[in-house]
Parts: C-alpha cells; sequence; structure tokens
C-alpha cells in the first residue's frame, strides 16, 4: 500500500476529497509546493464541488492538469462518499487518471498512534442496525482489520471522530477526536494508508438488500 509521499512522488498534482462526515474536506496536494485546503458543512453534492472549484481556481489550474484522485471510501455518510465516488468516476472518463483510497477509521487509528496515544484501543464509527464499524490498535501499535461489532463487543478505550453522524447512542466511556484530514495527513506523509481504487465507490461490509414487492390488483367491490 503506498504512502501519500509515494502517490505525490509519482504523480505532481493531486485531488484528495473527503466525504465521510458532515465536514466536506477537499485539498490540493502538490509537488513541491505547500498543500492547500477548502472545508464545507454544505451537503456533499453541491459541497465537493463547491470546494474543489475554490481551489482549482485559487491555484489557477484546470481540473484537466490534475494527474491523480485521492477519496476516502468510508466507514462514513454513504450519499457523501458515493457522489464523490460518482464524480471521481466522471472525471477519470473525461481523462484517465488513477485514483486511490483510504480507510476514514484507519487513519484515525493511525493518526492516533503517530501522536503518542498508546494501544490497545478502538476507533468506532456508527453502522446503523445497532451495530459499529471498528478497528482496533494492538499493543505493539498494528491497527487490525475494519470489523462490524455490536456495542457489547467493545473493551478498552474507545475513540470516534468527530463530526461522523451516529444514529444509536454513544457508549459511555468513548472520546471523540478531531477529524482533520490537512492534519493527519500531513503528519504521516510516509504512512502506506492507501490503495489503488479501480473502480471507486462508498465501503460496505455487504451489499444493501431490498424488500421484494408483488403488485397486486385492486378491484372495486360489487
Amino acid at each position: 500500500m503506498p504512502s501519500l509521499q509515494q502517490i505525490l512522488a509519482a504523480h505532481s498534482c493531486v485531488l484528495l476529497i473527503d466525504s465521510a462526515s458532515t465536514v466536506i474536506q477537499v485539498g490540493l496536494l502538490r509537488r513541491g509546493s505547500p498543500p492547500q485546503w477548502e472545508t464545507s458543512r454544505e451537503e456533499s453534492g453541491s459541497g465537493v464541488f463547491a470546494c474543489t472549484q475554490a481551489l482549482l481556481s485559487r491555484a489557477e489550474l484546470a481540473l484537466d492538469r490534475v494527474d491523480a484522485f485521492v477519496f476516502c471510501e468510508g466507514p462514513g455518510s454513504i450519499l457523501g462518499i458515493r457522489t464523490t465516488a460518482v464524480a471521481l468516476r466522471t472525471w477519470s472518463m473525461l481523462r484517465p487518471r488513477p485514483v486511490f483510497a483510504y480507510r476514514s477509521l484507519d487513519l484515525v487509528a493511525t493518526y492516533q498512534l503517530h501522536h503518542g496515544q498508546p494501544g490497545p484501543f478502538s476507533v468506532i464509527a456508527d453502522a446503523r442496525r445497532e451495530s459499529w464499524h471498528v478497528v482496533t490498535a494492538s499493543e505493539d501499535g498494528r491497527v487490525g482489520p475494519l470489523q462490524r461489532v455490536k456495542a457489547e463487543s467493545f473493551s478498552g478505550s474507545l475513540f470516534m471522530p468527530e463530526n461522523f453522524r451516529a444514529w444509536a447512542p454513544l457508549p459511555e466511556n468513548v472520546r471523540l477526536v478531531p477529524y482533520s484530514i490537512a492534519s493527519m495527513i500531513e503528519a504521516m506523509p510516509d504512512a502506506p494508508l492507501f490503495r489503488e481504487a479501480q473502480e471507486p465507490d462508498a465501503f460496505l461490509h455487504e451489499e444493501p438488500t431490498y424488500q421484494t414487492w408483488t403488485p397486486q390488483i385492486h378491484r372495486a367491490p360489487l
């Protein structure tokens, strides 16, 4: 899995979009230049594009000059992430470019370790249906795989990113931590957090299921 440093070594201009939380965060990362960031609390259908346009206008760049894209595939807002994924697929059709994905909870857990938080601890996000997304950092500083568990399975220190929606009551011992992509990404340029995404989409533990409906003809009473 490449790091941001390796991605920038191969692609001189990268657009990063994170729409996993209620705050849209978009970064323009260019080799040899300070990164630039825009945020928005608008809904993703407008916030993603407003932030992107603001960054490109400030840098006097056309979207065609972007060499690669990076996005958060989740966990987080499915609508927000899929809005970003559709945009990236469309832009890549206009000009083929690589897309790299990272996961929100992996990023937060890795940053907490980098920031001096000792393991073991877990980072969580609401997965609906009375369950939670969770990654666990071990005592030796390793971040485990993303899992979906019930709240009663939690033990030890718990962290949850700020500005992530929750439909279930939060666990009593959970601590909210900042979800600032600029701070986390820039502090860990050599962290291997990314993977190439051939078909950008939101991460799901399983595909959604839908209840089937059989139409019936209603006749007027005799």
